[in-house]
This record gives structure tokens, C-alpha cells and sequence, in this order.
């Protein structure tokens, strides 16, 4: 095939390839455990299976309404009045979507345009910053204290001005399994009263919250629920990641906005997904009891690294643990992680592919989200390091 001669403008210009497919991809060539990606490897419920077996058999196989089907947003609303005292309106307040990354970005295109500012918290998931920079905004960046990842809400009050359009938060928080705590939400709160100030909560780990820690999200708090689009996720919940389920709730003047552009991304998600997950989410016990699940992942993996030379930091929720090689090596974490695989057959994450500047704390992200078997062979190569 010929190749293109014109001068293309890349919107991107200093975006590569992510790190999770350059870890996977390393993990595949040397046949290495896995514990990048964070997807499980164990199967999903096999009546979840049925249910959506079930429904494609039933002929639901065409477009859903672009809102999503009416029995999911039903749902999602009970959920979330169950466990947060919040009733979002199914009818105007929830959104389905294919995936809380199409969530996050159709709600940044959606209220982002050149020149609006973001403040996004480092270590961060890594599509924030390129969807606001794809919509001509400009990231602000606020780093989290580490060790245990906080925020110092000064320096947050610090990059605030009139240009300020958007704040992204996440909890808990992956990558490092920290979360928010109620003074935290209040203190944001309080930041952005009497701005035009929009907050972006992705809460897609909301289920996966460790150690009695209740998971503060953004609707418990007036000041924010007013404000705020908060992101679901369906494939972290029923360990479906590969069927692309999430949803965005917000009120309704909020929601209009960002219809307006879903519609134009994806406009319709998965029908008989969607009919299945609604149908399995009637039985609470489906997904009430999974903060201990993991917890019990968390804690396995832990007691198995205690012979190891690695510091585990503290991790309170999401399926991911936080190792510190410090007193291992003096290189850098692309160069430690590369090694792992391709020395000792293990894949992690470095942390500072989730920092703009490529921070350097010689920390590397661990996924537990694994059979037991898995985490113990991880565990044996950890601890012979």
C-alpha cells in the first residue's frame, strides 16, 4: 500500500502505545505470569452466562435505546438508593455505555473545549489526560502524596482559576488502591462552591473496597452531587471486562450534554448484556459481597510475599497491590518491570507510566484479580528475588 505524503497533525503527538499492552505483550512473548492487566483469570458467573444465552435466544439481539434498556437503568437506580440513599432518575439521570473509558471520554468531550482547564490526580488511569487533550483542553496536574497516595487540597486550591472547567477524581483508586475519605469530599466540596466547576468521580472499584472502609461517593455529598458525572463499571463488578458494560449517572441538566454526544459515539451498547446484567442484579448477594472476595485475594497475595524483600504499601481497594523494590535495585521501574518478565517471568506495571513526567518512586502494580494458583506462583518468583 502506498503511504499518505501530507503532513498529518497528530492530536497526540507524544502518545505511544499504552502500558498495559506493551506489559501484556512482553508477558505473551516470554510466557510469564500475568499480573498486569487487571483482568481476572477465572470465569464469570455461569448464570450470568446463561442469562445472556438466554436473552439472545429470547431474539434481543437488536439496538438497545440509546439511553440503555429501561430494566438496567431500574437497577442501577435501586443500587444505588440501597447503598447510597441517592435516587438518580432512570428515566434522565443514567446512561448506559460500552465501557467506562467511553464513559470518561464522552463525558470530557462533552463538556471540554479548547482552552478549559482540568485538574487530573498523578499516578491517574491513563485515558484522562489524552481525552481532555484531544478536546483542546489543558491538563492540570496534581500529584498524589506518596506513599499512601493523598491529596494536599491547598495545592489542588492552588491550580484552580477562572479557565478551571473539570476535576477528575477516582476512588478507590487505581493505580495504587487508596481512596477518598468523607473530609476529602467535603474539602472538594467546598473548593469548587461558587465556581462553574464540573467534577468527573470515576468510581468504577466502588464494589471492591477493603478493611470496613465505606466507599464516600460523590452523590452522599449535596455539593457534589449537583455537579457531578460519576462512572460505573459493570466488567470490574461481574469480572466481564471484555463485554464493555458501564454507565454514567448525573443529574439531568448534566446528562442532556453528555446524551448529546453519546449519541454520536456509540449511541446503542450491547442488548442481551444488558438485559442479562439487570436480571442478575436483582439478587444483591451478585455483587454485595465482593469487597471481602478480593479482600481475601488481597490479603492471600499479601501473606505470600512475606518472605520477599518487596514493601507492600498499603491497598484499601480495586483488585491491584503496590510493591517497592527500593531495597532491591537503583533502576528506573521501566527497566525493573522489563526485567521481571524477561529474568524471572512475572509481568507487572511500572507506576510511572501513570505519571505524566514518568515519576520515579521504584513502585511497580501488581493485579490479585487471579486464581490462587497464580498469585502463589507470583508470590514464589517475588519472593527469590
Amino acid at each position: 500500500m502506498n503511504t499518505f505524503q501530507g503532513n498529518i497533525h497528530s492530536k497526540l503527538p507524544n502518545t505511544s502505545t499504552s502500558i498495559f499492552a506493551v506489559m501484556t505483550a512482553l508477558a505473551k512473548e516470554y510466557n510469564a505470569v500475568n499480573l498486569s492487566q487487571g483482568f481476572p483469570d477465572y470465569p464469570v458467573s455461569p448464570e450470568l452466562i446463561e442469562l445472556v444465552t438466554f436473552y439472545m435466544k429470547e431474539g434481543h439481539n437488536q439496538y438497545a435505546p440509546m439511553t440503555g434498556v429501561a430494566e438496567l437503568r431500574s437497577e442501577i437506580s435501586k443500587m444505588f438508593l440501597q447503598n447510597h440513599g441517592f435516587n438518580f432518575d432512570p428515566e434522565t439521570e443514567i446512561n448506559i455505555t460500552a465501557g467506562a473509558t467511553q464513559a470518561l471520554f464522552t463525558a470530557i468531550s462533552a463538556f471540554i473545549s479548547v482552552g478549559d482547564e482540568v485538574i487530573i490526580f498523578e499516578p491517574a488511569y491513563d485515558c484522562y489526560a489524552p481525552a481532555v487533550m484531544v478536546n483542546g483542553g489543558i491538563v492540570r496536574y496534581c500529584e498524589l502524596h506518596y506513599p499512601d497516595y493523598r491529596i494536599n487540597w491547598d495545592e489542588v486550591k492552588k491550580l484552580v482559576n477562572d479557565r478551571t472547567k473539570m476535576i477528575i477524581i477516582n476512588t478507590p483508586h487505581n493505580p495504587t488502591g487508596s481512596t477518598l475519605y468523607e473530609d476529602d469530599m467535603i474539602a472538594l466540596g467546598h473548593l469548587i462552591k461558587s465556581t462553574d466547576i464540573v467534577v468527573l468521580s470515576d468510581e468504577v472499584y466502588e464494589h471492591l473496597i477493603f478493611d470496613s472502609i465505606k466507599h464516600q461517593s460523590t452523590c452522599r455529598f449535596p455539593a457534589l452531587a449537583s455537579r457531578t458525572l460519576l462512572i460505573g463499571s459493570f466488567g470490574k463488578t461481574f469480572h466481564a471486562t471484555g463485554w464493555k458494560i458501564g454507565f454514567v449517572l448525573a443529574p439531568e441538566n448534566l446528562m442532556k450534554e453528555f446524551r448529546k454526544v453519546h449519541q454520536f459515539t456509540v449511541f446503542a451498547v450491547n442488548t442481551p448484556i444488558q438485559l442479562a446484567i439487570a436480571e442478575y442484579m436483582k439478587s444483591q448477594e451478585n455483587y454485595a459481597g465482593l469487597n471481602m472476595f478480593f479482600q481475601q485475594k488481597r490479603d492471600f497475595f499479601v501473606n505470600a510475599l512475606k518472605s520477599s524483600r518487596f514493601e507492600v504499601l498499603p491497598s484499601y481497594g480495586t483488585y491491584f497491590q503496590l510493591l517497592s523494590y527500593r531495597n532491591l535495585s537503583d533502576k528506573n521501574e521501566m527497566d525493573f518491570a522489563e526485567e521481571l518478565v524477561k529474568k524471572y517471568r512475572l509481568a507487572s506495571v511500572p507506576v510511572s507510566a501513570f505519571y505524566h513526567d514518568q515519576t520515579d518512586n521504584k513502585t511497580l502494580r501488581f493485579c490479585f484479580a487471579k486464581e490462587e494458583t497464580t498469585l502463589n506462583k507470583a508470590a514464589e518468583i517475588l519472593c527469590m528475588i
